[in-house]
């Protein structure tokens, strides 16, 4: 019998994308397929595979014979859905959240191309997918796996969408704000067009204008000088690639981007990597489209990978004097294979073991 599939968060901007994923699958191993939102959403009708579906109420009746439920809800629902009993509501849960990002190895962090046999580890029934500005450059490192890695550092260029409907309403209003005005050409001059046409600082998700600017602050500040995001890329990397001593430096920037983080990746392998080895591997991996023609302004750039369901890599080169170092640029659209994508690759991957 067919596993049963429920989505939790159907209605949701993430939700939206694992929905249109679904329904661009050739075939799915599903036998049924569940929707699953708030009770402000609760009787929605939205189209799936051909049929019209009801949402219908979080409740934990809602889970009554599922297999596996995938979640992008807020982290406080998460976690208290996982609490229940000690164990999820379905015989697995696939959770998109940060709730349990930072779990012990209880909860995998899974990202299937790189290490699909992690979800069978999942004593507690809990799969966690990884941070979409790491997931962004998961499959280029996985990929290279083959040889250790031993550090890294990663410039991240995150967008807005990464802050959810609110980053990306307050991006279109200051751009709105700033539009044919002579802004961006005087200190504190985006800030107060911002201001004059009602756009307080205050009132923003970020801590500055992002019109015209970028702003190294990405997640909430926990202290030394690190934002949330720059501890989840150390130590979801390190999780993923299963190796506990990875040394990992990141720096996260907003960017007045609407969709696609891009990331620049500074890698150390126990021995050297050429880029025409790294060339090789990337084109051989079927989640990963290899764009590195520099010299003919050829590489990849958010605004032609939006929208697309593998990672961009390009720009590659050897670390300037640095031993066994290699550097790269990727993009990946952070709705997709940063969140509703991975999420699903996993729940795919469970559905032969839960019919």
């Amino acid at each position: 019998m067919a596993p049963v599939l429920a989505l939790v968060g159907a209605t949701g901007a993430v939700g939206t994308v694992m929905i249109d994923i679904i329904n661009n699958r050739e075939t799915v191993p599903w036998g049924e397929i569940r929707l699953i939102a708030s009770a402000r959403s609760a009787g929605k009708k939205l189209t799936v595979r051909g049929e019209e579906l009801t949402v219908i109420e979080l409740t934990a009746e809602a889970f009554d014979g599922v297999d596996v439920a995938m979640f992008d809800v807020p982290d406080e629902i998460s976690a208290r859905m996982g609490r229940r009993s000690r164990r999820p509501v379905a015989r697995v849960a696939v959770d998109n959240s940060g709730a349990f990002q930072g779990w012990s190895d209880d909860v995998p962090l899974s990202v299937p191309e790189v290490n699909a046999d992690r979800s069978a580890s999942a004593r507690r029934g809990i799969i966690a997918d990884p941070n979409c500005t790491t997931l962004s450059m998961m499959a280029a490192l996985g990929a290279l796996h083959r040889v250790r890695a031993e550090g890294l550092v990663v410039a991240s260029y995150q967008a807005v969408s990464g802050a959810g409907k609110e980053g990306v309403d307050r991006l279109y209003a200051e751009l709105e704000a700033v539009a044919g005005k002579p802004v961006g050409v005087s200190a504190g001059d985006v800030r107060k067009t911002l201001e004059a046409a009602g756009l307080s600082i205050s009132d923003s998700p970020n801590p500055a204008p992002l019109a015209f600017n970028v702003v190294p602050s990405a997640g909430s500040y926990k202290g030394d000088g690190w934002y949330s995001e720059e501890l989840k890329v150390a130590n979801e990397s390190r999780k993923i690639l299963g190796i506990p001593d990875l040394k990992v430096s990141a720096t996260c920037v907003r960017v007045p981007v609407v969709t696609t983080h891009s990331l620049a990746v500074h890698a150390t392998f126990a021995r050297e990597v050429t880029v025409e080895e790294a060339h090789k591997v990337f084109e051989a991996q079927p989640t990963i489209v290899l764009v590195d023609d520099p010299e003919n302004g050829v590489f990849p750039t958010p605004a032609e990978v939006v929208g697309e369901d593998p990672t961009y890599v390009g720009l590659g080169a050897p670390g300037a004097g640095l031993p066994n170092t290699l550097d790269f640029f990727v993009c990946g659209d952070n709705l997709r294979k940063g969140a509703a994508l991975n999420t699903y690759e996993i729940a795919e991957t469970l559905a032969p073991q839960l019919g």
